[in-house]
């Protein structure tokens, strides 16, 4: 059933969110940090069994210098350097099992799937440890941190996808001109703080993006993972403005703001883990060009693989693939 606000009221809804006076120099110190850290990328073939599709175990630096694993994946006999999808794993999710994920590949581009640090084992496996502080926190990765914007997981989390791009960019098969970045969930939310933090990017794309408009997501949810947060004030009792304050610093509403590369959104009126009018927050709040599909009868799974039919057209259109 629809939990939300009308779909003419989400076209115009404008998230309550506040941006910090230091948010553009905090996250610029951040990336400077990890990218002064150093670190190299390293490739390995990975022997598949697959005819048509090679693929590498790659590490990469990430949040301050600190290894990263992803899968890369590249079309077998493609000339030339090809045009790059980063992608961005769902909420609990890694980066899965060699042999998952083969459409962006098999559709012509250089795939590169970034592990999540600290997650990977709720519905695909990860191998990348999260070296945040440890401290109270309700189970999940929500709340790890969340009192102090510098020791925020997502502080972490997005720096690595920043350095996702800059990694996949120094790879002699890709073309650096043309990158783009994707995700569903958690992923999208990630997606969009790189298309924030990124001012190069090719193309975006956001699916029923989490992590965005976090003054109404948290009041307007039960379900997890935004209960996570709900869970943490309602025993660390006056804490919301600490927390809310985190928060604003990692909203993808204010890194939409920023964005201006073109971007695909989806959003689903029947979805209670992303309130459609959260994604609405972002999609109204992006910068740069925008689309977006309205699934009225889905849940968070929105278009589902219609989604991945549209995003393909969507990235043809804008990397030249």
């Amino acid at each position: 059933m629809y939990t939300d606000l009308p779909e003419d009221q989400l076209r115009s809804y404008r998230s309550a969110q506040t941006e910090p006076a230091d948010f553009d120099a905090f996250w610029r110190k951040t990336l400077d940090e990890a990218r002064a850290a150093g670190g190299d990328t390293a490739a390995v073939p990975v022997p598949t069994g697959l005819t048509t599709v090679d693929t590498f175990d790659v590490t990469f630096p990430g949040y301050a210098g600190e290894p990263v694993r992803a899968w890369l994946r590249l079309p077998r006999g493609a000339d030339g350097p090809l045009p790059a999808v980063v992608q961005y794993v769902g909420y609990g999710g890694g980066r899965g099992h060699v042999l998952e994920n083969l459409v962006w590949a098999s559709a012509g581009f250089a795939h590169l799937q970034m592990d999540s640090r600290g997650q990977g084992s709720v519905w695909s496996r990860g191998d990348t440890p999260d070296s945040g502080p440890a401290g109270p926190q309700v189970p999940g990765v929500m709340t790890r941190g969340i009192e102090d914007p510098h020791d925020y997981y997502y502080r972490r989390l997005f720096t690595d996808a920043v350095r996702a791009v800059d990694a996949v960019r120094t790879l002699p098969q890709v073309d650096p001109d043309r990158v783009a970045v994707l995700g569903n969930s958690q992923g999208g939310g990630t997606a969009l703080a790189a298309a924030g933090l990124v001012p190069d990017l090719a193309a975006v794309v956001a699916h029923v993006p989490f992590l965005c408009d976090f003054p109404r997501a948290v009041v307007v949810t039960d379900a997890h993972p935004f209960r996570e947060i709900a869970d943490y004030l309602a025993t660390h009792r006056g804490h919301d403005e600490q927390v809310h304050r985190t928060l604003s610093y990692v909203d993808g509403v204010n890194f939409a703001a920023r964005a201006d590369a073109p971007a695909r959104f989806s959003a689903a009126l029947m979805d209670q883990t992303v309130p459609p009018s959260t994604v609405f927050a972002a999609h109204n709040a992006y910068a740069g060009p925008k689309e977006i599909d309205v699934w009225r009868y889905n849940g968070h799974e929105a278009g589902g693989p219609d989604d991945d039919a549209a995003a393909l057209r969507f990235l043809r259109r804008h990397l030249g693939a």
